[in-house]
């Protein structure tokens, strides 16, 4: 713990001391970060949750209602499917969405509805091939 400015001191010249003190000492070497450019939230408005936020991140949760939460993994499935090099690829990543979206569909969580159903599989595949086949017009379907 640092001393107690003494009476009389200017309080500017008491902390100017006590930093030259701790650089002198060493205190300041090697701290995290040191070198480093300073974080990007440091440069953005003031957020009084960003620990939250950060925390939720980091433990990979999500601040969305399950529903929502499941209406973009789906969004974001189908995308991925599209995007798929193969036809296996893409019956797999829309029957494991199709699970999780009939499994929120016969027991929906509190909050908003879902407001989706299972994606057709035959379908996505077919859409899957037309696009494929517009972009490469002399390749084999996989």
């Amino acid at each position: 713990m640092t001393e107690r400015k003494p009476p009389g001191v200017p309080f500017e010249s008491w902390v100017d001391k006590q930093i030259r003190d701790a650089q002198g000492r060493g205190d300041f070497d090697r701290l995290p970060g040191a070198g480093e450019p300073l974080p990007p939230e440091l440069s953005t408005p003031y957020d009084e949750l960003w620990w939250i936020k950060r925390k939720m991140a980091r433990e990979g949760l999500s601040s969305l209602p399950p529903a929502l939460a499941l209406r973009k993994e789906a969004e974001d499935t189908l995308a991925a499917a599209y995007a798929a090099p193969s036809e296996r690829a893409v019956r797999k990543l829309i029957t494991d969405v199709n699970v999780k979206i009939r499994a929120m569909m016969f027991r929906p969580p509190p909050g908003p509805p879902l407001g989706k159903k299972p994606y057709d599989v035959e379908e996505v595949v077919r859409q899957w091939r037309e696009r494929r086949a517009a972009r490469n017009p002399d390749s084999e379907l996989q």
